[in-house]
């Protein structure tokens, strides 16, 4: 079966790696894709008014939708997807609560899939954090994620996640942002660093210290691409399912 996309965001980062990824794939097909910023071809897909969406919706029923843009506009694109039925895949980051809450009520009608990272390497990632945190169990924590200057919200809905993953396997601890001064270590916090350079695409490191050795864990994406094509393989397996909220790992099993 070939899956009919619809490309929200086309003319940012992550929009043109989604169009550039799905055009090296014969399991789907472009159906539209919009920006707030409409105007030239993007990988040889013409980039409509983003104020049309719904009418766009409507006019090529696409599959799915997979959205890379921001708060407010992942939001506007999930109800109208809701309304039009159509399937809904999003990586964009930095949601409230309030907005996740609005994310999960589209998936009442139809098939929500979200993930802060598509990669399959930071799936590992998170693994191999839920089982060294149990295992090294009183060992100092400390995440640190690095991204390009162009990147919003800090820290990166990533590290946000590996955060929650950490908190699951041993209780909720306090969130420490950056030191400066007198800044001794509480039991049990865990030390968050955002840094914002260059062009890189990501990375994550978990580090754990204690009884005199320490462990890191990390994953650098060497390329945008790999989230691309990770939310692309999201969006063949989104296809077919049922209203619901549906999450990355679930794509790997």
């Amino acid at each position: 079966m070939t899956v009919s996309l619809g490309v929200t965001g086309a003319t940012g980062r992550m929009g043109g790696e989604v169009l550039a990824a799905a055009a090296d794939r014969d399991d789907l097909a472009v159906a539209f894709a919009v920006s707030r910023s409409p105007g030239d071809e993007v990988e040889g897909v013409a980039v409509e008014d983003a104020a049309d969406f719904a009418d766009l919706l409507a006019s090529h029923d696409p599959d799915v939708v997979v959205d890379f843009t921001g708060p407010g506009s992942c939001i506007e694109y999930a109800s109208a997807c809701a309304e039009a039925g159509v399937g809904f895949v999003t990586g964009t980051t930095g949601l409230s609560e309030g907005g996740f809450d609005a994310l999960r009520e589209s998936a009442s009608e139809v098939p929500v899939l979200y993930a802060s990272n598509f990669s399959r390497g930071i799936a590992a990632l998170r693994r191999a954090v839920r089982e060294a945190v149990p295992a090294l169990d009183g060992y100092d924590i400390e995440l640190t994620e690095t991204h390009h200057n162009a990147k919003r919200d800090a820290p990166s809905g990533t590290a946000l996640t590996i955060l929650d993953d950490i908190d699951d396997v041993r209780g909720e601890s306090e969130r420490v942002h950056g030191r400066e001064g007198e800044a001794p270590r509480s039991e049990g916090e865990v030390g968050v660093h955002a840094r914002r350079a260059g062009d890189i695409a990501g990375e994550h490191e978990v580090l754990l210290a204690g009884n005199h050795e320490s462990l890191s864990l990390t994953h650098r994406a060497g390329s945008r691409g790999v989230f691309a094509a990770g939310a692309l393989d999201a969006a063949t397996w989104l296809a077919d399912r049922d209203a619901g909220w549906y999450d990355f790992t679930e794509v790997l099993e």
